[in-house]
This record gives structure tokens, C-alpha cells and sequence, in this order.
């Protein structure tokens, strides 16, 4: 998962999600009203494996492996509330959100001019049309690259050619991107 895509993931979420293992089993068990065989289900492991890992007797406690604790993981951040990020994300289709970046930024230009690419750190608002654009990208499965080129459109037009007002055919290149985060209302 890239810097844009934990962005956008914060920016839905109004609370963080459990941080330990046994917090996020603890959560996906109360979702599943406590059956540990729909909790098997969902992680694709045996019931008896789901009830070691959420048992009260340490003795017979057994840790999740690297490929469970993953699991387990996505299985949290898929079920983290639904309706909140619902919400929110429509909020930002609708009225826009506020992008926050530090990247690398620069133009088509001859080398040795002030146009070579440059760190930047970016505040700006962007309207709800790019929102729309950036969770369609994510939605239909596409990678960083593409939602970077979403962004640098974006504010290619909004910051640095001042919603058309100037620098009219300005291409803008946005890359290494240190982190992204959105505000959305």
C-alpha cells in the first residue's frame, strides 16, 4: 500500500483500529457475535486455530503467524467502520478535501532552471471531482502510479497554475512522494 492509499485510508477513518493482534481478534470476534467458525471462515483457518488464539488460558494461548497476523489485518481494516468512512467519503466527492504533501515536484524545462524537480511540501484544497477520481482509481484496483497522475493533474491546475489564471500548458511532475494525507470537512 502506497503513501496515497494510506492517506486516503486515514482520512476515512475517524478512529484508529485496534493496534495489537489480540485487540483486532477481539474486535473481528465481537463483529462475528462471537462465532469463532465464521472467524475461521473469513481468515481461511480452522475453527480450532481461531479458538487457540482467543482463548483466556494463557497456557493454551498460540500467537497468529506472519500470514495470519496479515490477515487478520486486511480482515480489521475491511470491517473498521463501515459507515463513517462511508460517510466521509461522500462528504469528499461532494465538497472536496484538502491534500497534504511532501514530494518531489517539478516541470518541463531546460536543465539548471528553477523549473528542475524540487522537494515541495503542498497544502491545497481540491474539489470533489478529483475525490470522485481518486476512490474510482482505488476502486477499480489502481496502483499508486496512477493515482499519483490523478494528483499532479489536479494540482497541476489548482496550485500551480492557479486554477488556469496562469501558466497555461504547464506539465507537472509529482514524484517520491514522502507522505500524502487528505482532510476531508
Amino acid at each position: 500500500m502506497g503513501q496515497i492509499e494510506q492517506g486516503l485510508e486515514r482520512a476515512l477513518r475517524t478512529r484508529p483500529i485496534p493496534s495489537s493482534t489480540e485487540a483486532r481478534l477481539r474486535f473481528l470476534l465481537a463483529r462475528n457475535r462471537g462465532s469463532t467458525r465464521m472467524m475461521a471462515m473469513m481468515l481461511g483457518v480452522s475453527q480450532r486455530t481461531v479458538q487457540r488464539w482467543v482463548t483466556k488460558r494463557a497456557e493454551a494461548r498460540r500467537p497468529p503467524g506472519p500470514l495470519q497476523v496479515r490477515a487478520i489485518e486486511e480482515a480489521v481494516l475491511a470491517r473498521w467502520q463501515p459507515r463513517v468512512r462511508a460517510r466521509r467519503r461522500a462528504q469528499a466527492e461532494a465538497e472536496g478535501f484538502v491534500f497534504h504533501t511532501r514530494a518531489r515536484f517539478g516541470f518541463a524545462a531546460p536543465a539548471g532552471s528553477s523549473d528542475d524537480p524540487r522537494v515541495r511540501w503542498i497544502t491545497q484544497a481540491l474539489p470533489g471531482e478529483v475525490a470522485r477520481e481518486l476512490f474510482a482509481a482505488r476502486d477499480a484496483g489502481a496502483g499508486e502510479q496512477q493515482q499519483t497522475v490523478i494528483l499532479a493533474r489536479a494540482l497541476g491546475h489548482a496550485y500551480f497554475r492557479e486554477w488556469g489564471r496562469r501558466a497555461h500548458g504547464l506539465h507537472v511532475a509529482f514524484s517520491d512522494v514522502e507522505f500524502a494525507d487528505f482532510s476531508i470537512g
